[in-house]
């Protein structure tokens, strides 16, 4: 049996696949095809009757420093909630647009960016991108309304505790639209 050219050319390509979806080497190909599609994707508010109500911002949060905190602190200020983590790509994508939103907006509005992951490789990857952000770790049950099985996930509460975006996925979170609908729900 011979084998082709094509055979070769084919058996390269598939294994070029495997190794990006489902070895540590793909990592950071995953990184920038989620970075390609968050810059194209501007997170959608949620339809007014379809918005959930934060009725309990009762959520206990440690900083990085091991400060505790709580989100009830916060509540009546527009809210942006990010879970992420640093072993996630789409997660990894989309933060160079936080850092710049959240460069823009920290006194405008609060965030919390919520890592699922260790301490120590949390502060390690932030300080290796140079990232300035206020990063959490639960530290009690999240309030049921911003409970997801997937990471990312970001909401944006209004003042009044309605969760007016609802993204899972990576997005640009930088973008003219975001900006806007901040500086709506500051204004309100």
């Amino acid at each position: 049996m011979k084998i082709t050219k094509e055979q070769i050319s084919n058996a390269i390509w598939i294994l070029a696949i495997v190794l990006i979806l489902f070895t540590p080497l793909g990592f950071y190909p995953r990184v920038w095809v989620n970075k390609i599609v968050a810059t194209v994707i501007s997170p959608s508010t949620v339809d007014k009757d379809e918005q959930a109500t934060l009725k309990n911002y009762n959520w206990d949060l440690v900083d990085l420093e091991g400060k505790s905190t709580n989100l009830q602190s916060k509540q009546g200020e527009v809210i942006l909630v990010n879970v992420w983590a640093t072993w996630c790509p789409p997660c990894v994508a989309e933060l160079p647009g936080f850092v710049e939103l959240y460069s823009d907006y920290k006194n405008k509005a609060a965030f919390a960016f919520v890592a699922n992951d260790e301490k120590e490789k949390v502060k390690a990857f932030l300080k290796k991108k140079g990232y300035d952000l206020p990063v959490y770790f639960q530290a009690s049950a999240t309030p049921k309304e911003l409970e997801s099985g997937s990471i990312p996930v970001t909401y944006i509460i209004d003042k009044k505790g309605n969760v007016v975006v609802d993204k899972t996925g990576a997005a640009n979170w930088n973008s003219d639209k975001t900006r806007s609908l901040l500086d709506k729900l500051i204004s309100e």
